[in-house]
């Protein structure tokens, strides 16, 4: 078969990739042809290029990640995500704040026309709500910055989860109108609830009925792989003019709200606490 989305022979960077949508996506990439290099906290068991423990929450351990790869990229694909049960300040580090440090490492590296995709989420579906919130927090300079707007602020931040995600579209939306001019391109999914070894920990944390709340009009959760499909379509070469793009990878669940056809009242409520 012709390699029409364009990755045999390209080098791309998986973080994540220990299990979830960070796994499907190396393992597709693998059957692509691609040279996939993986960067996650955990070990991966799949036969990558290489490997390299990284924990987003730290600067230091994703500089030494990125720099033990080395050369040159074609792609990024950012799949590394914590639950909204892990401490706020440890979710917004690996959700928003270390992806962008770990982006902002692997630039260099990359190669003229090289794509970055990012996973954000349906749950940060308010980042319209409060755009200069978050463009504030975004436009940050530096780790540093980052963590003292967070520590100044963390009534804004609350669980962590919703709030890292929402930044997480805002910067791939302000970073397209930045990268394109250098011959990059970055954009981001928005998954539906996707069955993967976190949905135990969203479900404790939000409640079942909210999560399937966000499951319709599908009725089902995804598949990692089929969220694979998606971040693997931004970053090939079909994709060379889709740029800034916040693509709902959801079942029509996006659509669903956007025409009165899914009732938010479930998912609006505060979840209680599970028995």
């Amino acid at each position: 078969m012709d390699d029409v989305l364009g990755y045999k022979g390209k080098r791309v960077i998986v973080t994540g990739c220990f299990s979830g949508m960070g796994e499907a996506t190396a393992k597709m990439l693998l059957d692509l042809g691609a040279e996939v290099h993986g960067l996650d906290f955990k070990d991966s068991s799949l036969p990558l290029a290489s490997f390299n423990n990284v924990d987003l929450r730290d600067p230091a351990s994703i500089e030494a990640g990125v720099k033990a790869i080395g050369g040159k990229v074609d792609a990024l694909f950012n799949c590394a995500g914590l639950p909204q049960s892990f401490p706020p300040m440890d979710v917004m580090k690996v959700n928003f704040i270390g992806l962008r440090h770990l982006t902002q490492q692997v630039l260099p590296m990359l190669n003229q026309g090289g794509a970055i995709a990012n996973i954000a989420s349906t749950g940060g579906m308010g980042w319209s709500r409060r755009i200069p919130t978050n463009m504030e927090f975004v436009t940050t300079q530096g780790w540093d910055a980052a963590i003292a707007w967070c520590e100044a602020n963390m009534d804004t931040i609350a669980e962590g989860y919703s709030f890292s995600k929402e930044n997480v579209i805002v910067w791939t939306q302000f970073m397209g109108a930045q990268l394109i001019k250098k011959g990059y391109r970055i954009n981001c999914t928005l998954p539906s609830p996707t069955q993967t070894p976190m949905m135990a920990k969203f479900h404790e944390a939000s409640g079942k009925d909210v999560v399937d709340a966000a499951a319709e009009p599908m009725g089902r959760y995804s598949t990692p792989e089929e969220q694979a499909g998606g971040l693997v379509l931004l970053n090939s070469k079909l994709a060379s003019i889709i740029n800034g793009v916040v693509l709902p990878v959801d079942g029509g669940f996006m659509g669903g709200v956007v025409t009165g056809q899914v009732d938010l009242s479930v998912m609006m409520r505060r979840s209680q606490p599970a028995q």
